[in-house]
């Protein structure tokens, strides 16, 4: 367990993004008056700050109904700010439950390769741990041998069981062993690496479809969730990997990964407002205990330098 807190490990992992933020509203609250001159700066600034058009827009209407023609200065700007970002993340910010009956719950867990996937696997696992849920892997990620190594490794790691299969092996196979061992064992939760080969959309969709099926024969209601991993420091990027993945994959949710190493966290505002889809957790960190549920209102609090 790192020594620091979870909020301070926040505040050091939205430090770029809150520094950007504020570099960008710096000067815009020096005009006595909030008129329309002054709430473009404001949407400027926070589309710069990668809220994105539809949030930074949201903001600016909210804005205008509250304060327009009143005196504003720095900070009932950031206080104005943090509040509308909070409102936004406030429906999206869901922890993921367990609440398969019969268990496990399939968790199917996607992203591009590069995402910090196999790692924010281990992590959501060690979180799961901790609520006293047992975990079992699945690396159906069979298109990369390094995958299938880093999850054996954390599985030891973490003492939880993993189903592998060989290299080049088909994932759905994989998936069939690790949901009849999981279902025979008694584990609450299944989590399962898939590739993440976005290049050929329609090998991945077949091969995703295919585990669907295979899924569907031993347990109806499964995957219970298909959780998108997103790597912050993509920005905008990140938006069209969710536009991509719910085609292909019917995402249910988002880990949003790296926020600590980009000035770019305000992507979790804008898929937040443009998608709606729960966020589960964060990352801000490499240690295995870095991945947390978020509280919205202390992440708006951060974000516009409040906190």
């Amino acid at each position: 367990m790192s020594g620091q807190s979870w909020t301070d490990r926040l505040l050091g992992g939205f430090r770029k993004t809150s520094d950007r933020l504020s570099g960008n509203l710096a000067g815009v609250a020096a005009t006595a008056k909030l008129d329309d001159a002054t709430l473009d700066d404001v949407e400027d600034a926070l589309i710069l700050s990668d809220l994105g058009p539809t949030a930074a827009a949201r903001i600016r209407e909210r804005l205008t109904e509250q304060r327009f023609g009143k005196d504003i200065d720095e900070q009932g700007l950031r206080e104005a700010v943090a509040e509308e970002i909070a409102a936004i993340l406030r429906p999206v910010a869901k922890r993921l439950e367990v609440t398969a009956f019969p268990r496990p719950q399939v968790v199917l867990v996607i992203g591009v390769n590069g995402s910090g996937k196999t790692t924010t696997i281990a992590k959501l696992a060690h979180l799961l741990q901790e609520e006293d849920y047992s975990v079992m892997l699945a690396a159906g990620d069979t298109f990369r041998a390094a995958a299938i190594g880093q999850l054996a490794v954390w599985a030891d790691r973490l003492g939880v069981p993993i189903v592998k299969g060989p290299e080049g092996g088909d994932p759905a196979s994989v998936v069939f062993d690790a949901v009849k061992k999981a279902t025979e064992v008694g584990s609450d939760v299944l989590i399962v690496d898939t590739a993440g080969r976005l290049q050929n959309k329609t090998e991945l969709m077949d091969e995703l479809a295919k585990i669907r099926r295979v899924l569907g024969r031993l347990n109806p209601e499964a995957p219970h969730d298909v959780v998108l991993v997103l790597d912050a420091t993509n920005g905008q990027n990140a938006l069209s990997q969710i536009e991509i993945f719910k085609e292909v994959a019917g995402v249910t949710g988002l880990i949003m990964t790296k926020l600590d190493g980009t000035a770019r966290g305000g992507v979790l505002v804008a898929a937040a407002e443009k998608y709606g889809l729960p966020i589960h957790a964060i990352g801000v960190g490499e240690t295995i205990d870095d991945l947390r549920p978020f509280d919205a209102d202390l992440v708006a609090k951060v974000i516009a330098g409040l906190a």
